[in-house]
């Protein structure tokens, strides 16, 4: 039965080789119309190409040019619908650029098929040996080529010019000058490619980097900033952490992302992916304050743990009826909320919640507080030194909390509180004695540090 739908409807290869037939006919009409071209001529496309793909986009990048230089400037106005209006040209222009590369796509091409002709019998070193190119592209790998500038998975086997296949839609989304990537296995591999390809590329002015294990971060900078960069997944994964890490622009080596084709696609990103990529190694100098904190942090728990004990012991009293009747239930009540946000895991606190009764005595003084906004919950939290917010999962100091750290510790209490950003912006943009290119940058800078500690703080 299978084998009759098949010949009734054909399988995934039959249907994707019916569809990229004609793009593979298409191109070598274009590579019959040009290959008379002088070299020189044929080099003239590429900057053809790139005009074409400058004036498709240009109003498109201009409103983005706009907006950004907007947000820049100190001038008051609706920043999160410029942002979202931002974010909207962004995705618009990156369907432009696709919309232009899928027409120019048959002509550029021709133009890599006759340059891997013309390069036929020139020799130079490739990885410390001196080669010399005899490959053309078949018409097989031409569609190879237009499957990968689809973003799809091209399975060739060895020796069919993975390699040279790749040179086509890398050649076609460089035109952008936006970057494309080239990932590989190891840096041997990387190397190879980038010496034994980069000719193709070079030959029409285009710039080919390659990124190796050795290099510094100004090195990597250079490379990354080429029209084409070959490396491996650990080198650009890593990068990535690194300038995820950085402080300042300045110290990021990558561009933003735009394109990428990864070579042995299932080792990449099954098998070696299995193994994550972490960043670790010594600190040269050790500015952490964990161990000048971390008794001091051991003895408020121990704080905590005592209060909390002495108040799920009082709520019991109370529940037990040791207390004045209904006034002795609502401070049982407060009790078992206080003792929940300050230790809710503790042992004896669990035992009295398992009861249905205690839990819902708990439960409707907890929405009592959180009325209005919780702005009585301060009157539960004062007492503790720190609380724990299992709904939101965060854990904050309380006053008496950041008083008792800062005792002995030579810190003000101030030091434990998160600084409020709007607070910092303000106090920016009132200093005179900066000037606005430096508040931009130290904006930049807040924003960063800011999101970090917040993080770092949650």
């Amino acid at each position: 039965m299978l084998n009759i739908i098949k010949k009734v409807f054909g399988d995934k290869h039959t249907k994707d080789l019916r569809l990229l037939s004609p793009v593979a006919e298409e191109i070598n009409q274009e590579y019959e119309r040009i290959k008379s071209f002088s070299d020189e001529e044929l080099k003239l496309k590429t900057q053809e190409f790139k005009q074409k793909i400058q004036d498709y986009t240009s109003e498109t990048r201009t409103k983005i040019d706009e907006i950004r230089k907007k947000l820049q400037s100190d001038e008051d106005f609706d920043r999160n619908s410029a942002y979202d209006e931002l974010d909207a040209l962004e995705e618009e222009l990156n369907d432009k650029y696709e919309e232009i590369l899928d027409q120019l796509l048959p002509e550029a091409f021709a133009v890599i098929k006759i340059t891997c002709e013309r390069l036929v019998g020139q020799s130079w070193t490739v990885a410390g040996n001196k080669i010399t190119w005899d490959m053309v592209p078949y018409d097989v790998q031409l569609m190879g080529g237009v499957a990968l500038h689809q973003g799809k998975i091209a399975e060739m086997a060895t020796g069919e010019g993975k390699t040279l296949v790749a040179t086509l839609p890398l050649y076609l989304n460089a035109l952008t000058g936006r970057g494309v990537h080239l990932v590989t296995v190891n840096d041997y591999l990387a190397k190879r490619d980038s010496e034994w390809m980069g000719e193709i590329f070079k030959f029409h002015g285009l710039t080919v980097g390659c990124i190796i294990n050795t290099m510094n971060s100004d090195q990597r900078k250079e490379q990354y900033n080429c029209d084409i960069t070959y490396g491996t997944n650990n080198e650009f994964g890593f990068d990535y952490l690194r300038d995820n890490m950085s402080i300042d622009k300045e110290f990021q080596v990558q561009r933003p992302h735009n394109y990428a084709i990864v070579d042995e696609v299932d080792s990449v990103l099954i098998d070696e992916a299995r193994t994550p990529l972490i960043i670790s190694g010594p600190v040269e100098v050790d500015d952490q304050k964990f161990n000048e904190m971390k008794p001091k942090v051991e003895k408020l728990y121990r704080l905590q743990a005592s209060l909390i004990s002495k108040i799920v012991q009082d709520a019991e009293n109370n529940l037990n009826g040791d207390g004045d009747g209904k006034a002795s239930l609502t401070e049982a009540g407060i009790m078992l909320l206080r003792a929940t946000r300050g230790l809710p895991k503790h042992g004896k606190l669990a035992k009295l919640l398992s009861d249905p009764e205690n839990k819902k005595l708990m439960q409707s003084t907890e929405m009592e507080f959180l009325r209005e906004k919780a702005k009585n919950m301060h009157i539960i939290d004062d007492e503790l030194y720190f609380v724990i917010d299992e709904k939101n999962n965060t854990i904050d100091l309380t006053e008496k909390g950041r008083e008792e750290l800062a005792r002995g510790s030579g810190m003000e209490k101030n030091f434990f509180i998160l600084p409020d950003l709007g607070t910092e912006i303000s106090k920016l943009e009132n200093d005179e004695s900066i000037s606005p290119e430096e508040k931009i940058r130290q904006k930049d800078l807040l924003y960063h540090l800011h999101h970090f500690l917040l993080h770092s703080y949650l």
